[in-house]
């Protein structure tokens, strides 16, 4: 994988920097596994807006994923690395031996005319392969991992992310995730070897503001050019600051941890994302 510099023949190319998509190996995703994808432009089944900042953007269709890689037991020889509107990483299409398909988050190394497998018991640790936790390695870079058995692959999932199986005690395995937490996570859980595909995401640069529109996204007003009675921050006469940095609703911004004390999931938490 690359990025390549455009050439500045346009204003809007001058400062542009746009992946190499060179682990792209086709442009025409599987119809079969394609679903519609409505757009809500930030409104309620009123009309009414409830989340602001989103609308426009191109028409998308969604690609079924399985998270869960339910296919136990049957290698699936990847046919093709794509390109998924919807998300930052690559998929792979899986064509199982039994005829079924099915897409698959990619990882880094993964080719066209592998093999990939997951199950519970003689699977070896290879990229792309998924296995419960209890199975894999102590230190091996893992992606695509649950957080309740059966639940489906939540964790580690975007571009270039990866987390780090630690330590194993009793039901429990101690994983270090891309946030730098350290959390135990039960051994039953499944995850995917390897590191998540497309790494030189964070590389790209759009090079225009069209661009975030074409992804959905409207433009963002500062608050401190806001009034006061639109945000906390606002009002003042000149460029004010508007006080300390915080939401709209008045919940501080820099510092201030919104998590509850009293959460059920705490314990299970080793180390916090900040010390």
């Amino acid at each position: 994988m690359s990025v390549r510099k455009l050439k500045p023949i346009t204003s809007a190319q001058r400062f542009r920097v746009v992946n190499g998509f060179d682990a792209i190996t086709t442009d025409k995703p599987e119809k079969s596994l394609l679903a519609p994808n409505k757009r809500s432009g930030g409104r309620n089944n009123r009309g009414k807006m409830t989340m602001r900042q989103i609308g426009g953007g191109h028409k998308r269709k969604y690609r079924i994923i399985d998270f869960k890689r339910s296919k136990t037991g049957i290698p699936g020889e990847v046919m093709s690395i794509e390109y998924d509107p919807n998300r930052t990483a690559f998929i792979a299409l899986l064509n199982y031996q039994d005829g079924e398909k099915s897409y698959i988050i990619a990882q880094n190394g993964l080719q066209v005319g592998q093999n990939v497998v997951s199950g519970r018991e003689g699977i070896a640790p290879e990229i792309g392969n998924a296995m419960p936790l209890s199975q894999i390695p102590l230190g091996t870079i893992i992606s695509c991992i649950e957080l309740r058995p059966g639940q489906g692959a939540v964790m580690a999932r975007s571009a270039g992310a990866f987390a780090q199986l630690m330590a194993r005690d009793g039901k429990f395995a101690t994983v270090k995730l891309p946030s730098g937490e350290t959390r135990l996570v039960l051994t039953e859980c499944m995850a995917t070897i390897g590191v998540i595909s497309n790494s030189d995401h964070q590389l790209t640069v759009s090079g225009k503001a069209g661009r975030t529109r074409w992804l959905g996204r409207r433009p963002r007003v500062r608050p401190v050019v806001m009034n006061p009675v639109d945000h906390p921050m606002g009002g003042g006469e000149g460029k004010s600051s508007g006080g300390h940095p915080r939401s709209r609703n008045g919940i501080p911004a820099k510092g201030y941890r919104t998590r509850s004390k009293t959460k059920a999931s705490n314990k299970y938490i080793v180390e916090r994302r900040k010390k």
